[in-house]
């Protein structure tokens, strides 16, 4: 099914450094269960209605909660931006709000770089 969020073989390879060593017992598949738990914080679901395909929804859980406080997932955040800078970024500008007044700073001087820069184009 197209609605599923599955990590490639290739995105997971790149997370493993990160992935905590398991003591003991071999961990439910790291592919399936951090899809599951993308797939739920990517559509706003509760745990319960995680989707079957992804496992059980309280190993979902457990792993996002055990891994949070371990601080795993903000290596794998930190390592994956920390990537190459890149040439041009995008805002969608729907989730930007500005004041009513905001329009009039320029004309008030607020930013004189800006008028400058506009004088001399």
């Amino acid at each position: 099914m197209s609605d599923y969020f599955w990590l490639t073989e290739a995105q997971i390879k790149r997370l493993k450094p990160y992935f905590p060593r398991s003591h003991g017992v071999p961990r439910v598949d790291d592919r399936r269960v951090l899809s599951g738990i993308i797939h739920v914080l990517k559509r706003g679901l509760q745990w319960r209605d995680a989707p079957a395909e992804y496992g059980p929804h309280k190993t979902l859980y457990n792993r996002f909660k055990r891994w949070s406080e371990m601080g795993v997932f903000d290596k794998i955040f930190i390592e994956l931006s920390s990537t190459e800078t890149p040439e041009q970024l995008q805002v969608d500008a729907t989730h930007l709000k500005a004041h009513r007044t905001a329009c009039s700073l320029l004309k008030k001087g607020a930013f004189p770089a800006v008028l400058a820069a506009q004088k001399a184009g």
